[in-house]
């Protein structure tokens, strides 16, 4: 089992990244909380979640254990897949999923895509004995880019949203706040759609 990867950043995407590590390119499913802290580096260290089945073996990165363990909390909850555990974290960070869980938010996370009010509702009685809120943030600097709407739209296509209602999205988002950062004009874009 992988624990972390360490290596050289070669590309970076909102939902992904590949780390050369000695020469292999590794390719970690990420969200958007992960992408934030990985923006501006060249290299980084990232804890890996293995998902192995009979037809794919893909490997998702997080920044730090706490995000990991959420993910791995989320995806033990039936009903809640890989994809929209990621959704779900590019959503919140750690400590705000943390909160709205602990609170009993349903009608927070109901607002998360892919997520029902009973699904919503099955997270917070599955995990609210399982969270212990700690202290510490995380701390996301996003540089601003040219192509942020680019990347934004990108993004929003590749997580599952369809291409039309996304420019929707985001043309509101980028009319409003024109210097709106990727991962800022995405989480806005959320609850959107």
């Amino acid at each position: 089992m992988i624990e972390y990867i360490s290596g050289k950043i070669t590309d970076l995407q909102p939902t992904e990244v590949t780390l050369d590590v000695s020469g292999v390119g590794y390719l970690l499913n990420i969200s958007l909380t992960c992408y934030g802290l990985l923006q501006g580096k060249s290299e980084a260290r990232l804890y890996v979640h293995e998902s192995i089945r009979e037809d794919a073996w893909t490997l998702y990165g997080f920044g730090d254990k706490r995000e990991r363990s959420l993910f791995r909390l989320l995806i033990g909850v039936s009903g809640v897949g890989a994809s929209t555990a990621r959704v779900v974290l590019s959503s919140y960070t750690a400590p705000e999923l943390e909160s709205i869980i602990v609170n009993g938010d349903s009608k927070t996370l109901k607002g998360v895509k892919g997520i029902g009010a009973k699904t919503a509702e099955r997270i917070i009685v599955d995990l609210r004995d399982k969270i212990k809120p700690g202290d510490e943030t995380l701390l996301i600097d996003v540089p601003r880019h040219s192509e942020v709407y680019d990347e934004a739209l990108a993004a929003l296509t590749m997580l599952g949203f369809t291409r039309q209602n996304s420019e929707k999205a985001l043309k509101k988002i980028f009319d409003e706040t024109p210097t709106v950062t990727v991962e800022a004009a995405i989480k806005k874009a959320f609850s959107m759609m």
